[in-house]
C-alpha cells in the first residue's frame, strides 16, 4: 500500500476529504518522528511500539574496489508489532 493509498482509505474510513486525511496522516508521521527523537520509543498498544536504535560504529567493505570504510556511528528506527497486529496477520 502506497502513502497515496492509505490516504484514500482514511479518507474512506473516517468521512474525510483526501486533503483532511493527508493532514491527519502528516501529523500522525511528524508525531511518531517527534516521540522516537525525544523519548526514543513510542508504543501504539495493539499496533507496535517504534524505537530510536543505536548502532554502533563499524568498518564496512567497499563493494567496488575492497576497500575498508569506516561507518559512522548513528540511530535507526526499529519496529516490533503488537499482539493485535499480529493475530490480524495470521
Amino acid at each position: 500500500m502506497t502513502k497515496a493509498e492509505l490516504v484514500e482509505f482514511i479518507a474512506d474510513k473516517a468521512d474525510l476529504t483526501k486533503a483532511d486525511a493527508a493532514r491527519a496522516l502528516e501529523a500522525v508521521i511528524e508525531g511518531i518522528s517527534k516521540g522516537l527523537k525525544k523519548s526514543g520509543k513510542v508504543t501504539l498498544v495493539g499496533f507496535g511500539t517504534f524505537t530510536a536504535k543505536k548502532r554502533a560504529a563499524r568498518t564496512g567493505r567497499n563493494p567496488q574496489t575492497g576497500a575498508e570504510v569506516k561507518i559512522p556511528s548513528r540511530v535507526v528506527p526499529g519496529f516490533k508489532a503488537g499482539n493485535k497486529l499480529k493475530e490480524t496477520l495470521n
